[in-house]
């Protein structure tokens, strides 16, 4: 059984009997990463916020067991979903960037009694040359910069350890395989999928990948002179669309 004891959690509960949107963090990510987006998000639709740190990251408890292999993914929806009983939230909109926009593909597809729907930024279904390249360009770029030291002022002594479950697990060649478009067509929900036209870890065929097999409406949202992180580099054209999204669900 997945447990919740490992995770640090922040709930913003401000509108008793509306939804909850979630948020899932990148592979670098954490509770912090996110500044005050979540809030703003929140406040635009009126609905309830959780966002976590997941095992290993940011706040949460260092990983157990940091080696991973092709199921650590959809290991992390399994966690959500027992997050989602421990908590009682009834109506989740999960919202996920990169690792966590993977992340909550799987749990709509495994889980979809509580989530009403996705919004996912930067995900990934399958492993493509652009994505390695773009995870061996970030290793040069931690050994040879202030990258480490930057991310370790959210993940303290656990920086290393959450870099090499990354970068490590990725560049393997067993990980080459790793495909989650088999839980695509369970997905019943609708989705709005988010992506930048520059995203350096993947090409616009994640975005058609996921849009074209999910059996639920999912509609896509390019935007163009971004990258990987769209909340950050567009915060206001991202909120703006996320919360139409969101207030056309509810």
């Amino acid at each position: 059984m997945p447990s919740t004891n490992n995770l640090h959690i922040t709930r913003h509960q401000n509108y008793p009997n509306r939804p909850t949107i979630i948020f899932l963090h990148d592979s670098l990510g954490c509770i912090q990463l996110w500044r005050n987006f979540p809030e703003k998000l929140g406040n635009l639709t009126q609905c309830n916020v959780l966002v976590y740190d997941r095992q290993g990251y940011g706040q949460a408890a260092p990983f157990t067991h940091p080696e991973r292999d092709n199921t650590y993914l959809e290991k992390e929806a399994d966690v959500l979903h027992h997050l989602l009983q421990t908590t009682g939230i009834q109506k989740a909109i999960l919202f996920g960037h990169s690792d966590g926009g993977s992340i909550a593909l799987i749990a709509a597809a495994k889980y979809p009694k509580q989530i009403i729907g996705i919004v996912t930024e930067g995900a990934h279904i399958f492993v493509e040359e652009e994505t390695l390249n773009g995870i061996r360009e970030a290793v040069k770029t931690y050994q040879t910069t202030d990258l480490k030291i930057r991310l370790t002022k959210y993940h303290g002594n656990k920086t290393e350890a959450v870099f090499q479950a990354w970068a490590h697990t990725w560049l393997t060649p067993q990980f080459r395989t790793w495909n989650i478009e088999n839980f695509l067509p369970q997905i019943q929900c609708f989705s709005l999928i988010i992506q930048g036209e520059n995203d350096e870890y993947g090409t616009l065929a994640q975005v058609a990948g996921i849009v074209n097999q999910t059996t639920g409406k999912a509609t896509s949202f390019i935007i163009p002179n971004v990258g990987h992180t769209p909340h950050k580099e567009a915060p206001e054209l991202v909120l703006e669309k996320a919360a139409a999204f969101i207030k056309g669900l509810l």
